[in-house]
């Protein structure tokens, strides 16, 4: 309505004083002619809200060091060969293999560095804003709702420092979000349109996804259910209503399209291929998380939405301002009354997303606990076309569209403060690895889990010490991070002295040196490692320069 009175106020005051229509209907056709040659097109949002997605993944895209989890892979996983690269991801990882096969061929003419590791997450990043603008563009409807919501939609994922930190990060969580939105922007479609052609292609982004990410399968299972559901015959309802027919006739339903049941068919083979790999990895490395409290593993869902995963140091108080907006948005959208396209294209939206989080919650209260809050980051996708499509409904107008900016803005506020502030970022192993750098090559390095592969990565070459053996050392470098140990900073062996203490961006070193080889114990250096409960890992350069042998 306040649109319909806009546009009556605006043509009101172009309007034509009488005796004047004839030089009047020429200015005013000059002037629409001139109005339309400087409009903007249509598809302009989209375009600046995906430059705007590449700007924040690109643009410091090399400004963290890698973690644990993407050194890891250079490190232990890419080889020359593509065989021994998918062995090594057969035993070390827990992963579909797709984003390993694309890495590992990117690798041969990019490198490994950390740009172009992070590369292929970050297109897959960019990729998916325009996904989000086609999801709300479905769930909404194709008018002004759809586009409303389309913007919207295509804002919160491009901005949300969570969809932004898997897009900065080498590993298969960027390109598992991509596909598992592509499939549920496919499944969109196809249920509109069903034809051959539209489930096929539901079925190989579905495809894609699982093979992205084995928790696809969560977000799958809602999509296939709906295309499967039975549909009302509508033509066969209307002629039997015009033709006098029972009521219950009107009422009669079709079964799923052939096609339908075909691409689920597909997806289910799928995932049937994949069995014997989740057999052969068997859950490698998983152990933290059933380390992890349930309870605190749920607390952190939401807030990896609201502020990212990084932003724990921020407090509950940001999280809650973010939170308050989301909840303005959508209660004032609620308020003024969802059509019927809005209400069911929402209810459809958050079903998705609540299945991609309770069916895992279920799994894990039954036994089989893998329920980390960085394996639901796919789930948050249909969450933000929840919000998109209630918060920018067409009859909250302006004001609906203001409360879904503020949102928006606030989440890019967040990603841009990621960018300023180290606390928020990865662990800085890299700076703390150019610290390091000098000094004797007879040295060892003590580190906790977390910092092996990273310093494997940027202080190559070096290897595991093995255990129970003695290594002859001039220098000891201890490293790891708050809180420390109670001895933390003292000798690790005797007749070695502190040399150093730096602090790279809440990383520890203490460098001890002597002045003369001396044999140190494997033992000795484990039960030494400066960051307690944390599993101890002993490096020493893989050149031999710190020889080593039985006690």
């Amino acid at each position: 309505m306040a649109e319909a009175v806009a546009r009556g106020e605006t043509q009101a005051g172009t309007g034509l004083e009488k005796g004047d229509s004839s030089r009047g209907s020429r200015g005013a056709a000059g002037g629409a002619s001139l109005a339309r040659g400087w409009a903007l097109p249509a598809w302009w949002p989209l375009a600046a809200l995906t430059l705007l997605a590449a700007g924040l993944r690109l643009g410091t895209l090399n400004l963290q060091s890698f973690w644990y989890d993407e050194a890891f892979t250079p490190v232990h996983v890419l080889h020359p060969g593509l065989g021994a690269t998918l062995r090594a991801f057969v035993r070390t990882e827990n992963t579909p293999p797709l984003w390993y096969v694309v890495v590992w061929a990117w690798s041969r003419v990019a490198g490994t560095g950390e740009v172009a590791l992070r590369l292929p997450s970050a297109l897959a990043g960019i990729a998916t804003v325009p996904v989000a603008w086609g999801i709300g563009c479905e769930l909404a409807g194709r008018g002004v709702s759809g586009r409303r919501a389309a913007i919207l939609c295509a804002a919160l994922v491009a901005f949300d420092p969570l969809f932004v930190w898997y897009s900065q990060e080498a590993r298969a969580y960027a390109f598992f979000v991509l596909f598992a939105a592509l499939a549920l922007l496919c499944m969109l479609r196809a249920d509109r349109e069903p034809t051959p052609r539209r489930m096929a292609l539901f079925a190989l982004a579905g495809a894609l996804a699982l093979l992205s990410h084995y928790f696809a399968v969560f977000l799958l299972i809602p999509m296939a259910l709906w295309l499967l559901r039975p549909r009302r015959a509508v033509g066969e309802a209307a002629r039997a209503e015009g033709e006098g027919a029972p009521r219950r006739a009107a009422r009669s339903r079709r079964p799923p399209p052939r096609a339908a049941i075909a691409a689920v068919a597909a997806l289910a083979l799928v995932g049937l291929a994949l069995a014997p790999l989740i057999v052969a990895q068997g859950g490698h490395g998983t152990q933290w998380i059933g380390e992890w409290a349930l309870s605190a593993r749920l607390e952190a869902i939401p807030q990896y939405y609201l502020t990212g995963y990084s932003a724990a140091p921020l407090g509950h108080g940001i999280e809650l301002l973010v939170a308050l907006a989301i909840l303005a948005a959508v209660g004032y959208g609620l308020w003024r009354v969802l059509t019927p396209q809005e209400s069911n294209g929402a209810l459809l939206a958050l079903a998705i997303a609540a299945c991609g989080v309770l069916l895992p919650l279920a799994l894990a209260l039954l036994g089989a606990d893998y329920l980390a809050p960085r394996n639901l980051v796919a789930a948050m996708v249909p969450l933000s076309a929840t919000i998109a499509v209630i918060a920018a409904a067409r009859r909250t107008g302006r004001v609906g569209m203001a409360l879904g900016a503020l949102v928006a803005l606030a989440l890019l506020a967040l990603s841009v403060d990621v960018d300023l502030s180290p606390r928020l970022q990865r662990g800085d192993w890299r700076g703390l690895a150019q610290v390091m750098r000098g000094g004797p090559r007879e040295r060892v390095i003590t580190t906790v889990e977390l910092g092996a592969a990273p310093l494997e990565y940027y202080l190559p070459p070096l290897r595991n010490l093995a255990r129970d053996t003695l290594v002859r050392v001039r220098e000891i470098d201890e490293t790891g991070y708050l809180p420390l140990a109670p001895g933390a900073g003292m000798p690790p062996a005797p007749g070695f002295t502190l040399a150093q203490h730096a602090d790279v961006n809440g990383l520890i070193l203490y460098r001890f040196r002597s002045p003369v080889p001396r044999l140190v114990s494997e033992v000795a250096l484990r039960t030494h490692v400066i960051t307690p409960h944390a599993h101890p890992e002993v490096l020493v350069p893989g050149d031999g320069s710190a020889s080593t042998g039985a006690p």
